[in-house]
């Protein structure tokens, strides 16, 4: 597959796989490409961003995305879903009845980080949420390669959803359970007891060759999300 990433603002990966660090929070937001299918890992923190991803995607694979996996709640990685339509929208189970329960603090969130009100508030009202619950591990066939979607949180929220993409080069899209370009973030949702539990199912998952792909920062390698283990396991007992 010929697809020049880096034209369109993209970091490629593998063959077929490539993600772009969004401007404001570096948020990650990935795109596996299949013969049949698309997958987007995250959606971006506004309708306009969402609306901009799907143009890039588009142009990258000549389709449109048809499935897209929500990594957590948090208003940077899912507020642009709405622009995706058509889409089938994967989250760990719990996540649809928390974004509906939870909508005015998703809205709060994103207007206290620097979201404009009205467009924070636009974003709120068309939400799309997940209509497929993943429990523990879901495999789609994209056309030609097979990803896995894995619940291996709780960690950095309730909801945490990895995405492994086999390969000659393996990837782990991680969701803000490893963050490079910063401290991992614990908010109130956050469960520190069990993130320490949820990093060893990533690399579980990946093995010690795989790139790692955090929420936020360049990728990383299984030492560096080991060494983050185990800093949250001291810093959180």
């Amino acid at each position: 597959m010929n697809v020049r990433w880096e034209e369109h603002g993209w970091e490629r990966i593998a063959p077929g796989v490539g993600r772009r660090r969004l401007p404001g929070w570096d948020a990650t937001v990935g795109l596996v490409v299949g013969e049949e299918a698309v997958l987007l890992y995250d959606t971006g923190s506004t309708l306009r961003e969402g609306a901009e991803i799907r143009a890039q995607a588009q142009a990258l694979c000549g389709r449109r995305v048809t499935h897209i996996a929500l990594s957590h709640a948090h208003f940077d990685h899912v507020l642009g879903t709405a622009a995706f339509s058509g889409a089938r929208v994967y989250g760990a189970v719990g996540l649809r009845e928390l974004l509906l329960r939870e909508r005015e603090s998703v809205l709060a969130s994103a207007v206290r980080h620097g979201v404009p009100a009205p467009e924070a508030a636009s974003a709120v009202d068309a939400l799309v949420v997940p209509r497929h619950p993943v429990t523990g591990e879901w495999t789609l066939d994209l056309g030609g390669r097979q990803v896995l979607l894995a619940n291996v949180g709780p960690g950095h929220s309730g909801h945490d959803l990895a995405l492994f993409v086999p390969g000659e080069r393996e990837v782990v899209f991680c969701g803000d359970l490893v963050e490079e370009s910063g401290e991992p973030q614990a908010g109130d949702d956050a469960v520190p007891a069990r993130w320490p539990a949820a990093l060893d199912r990533l690399l579980a998952l990946g093995g010690e060759d795989a790139v790692y792909v955090p929420g936020h920062g360049a990728v990383v390698g299984a030492a560096f999300v080991r060494a983050q283990r185990d800093a949250l396991a001291a810093r959180f007992g």
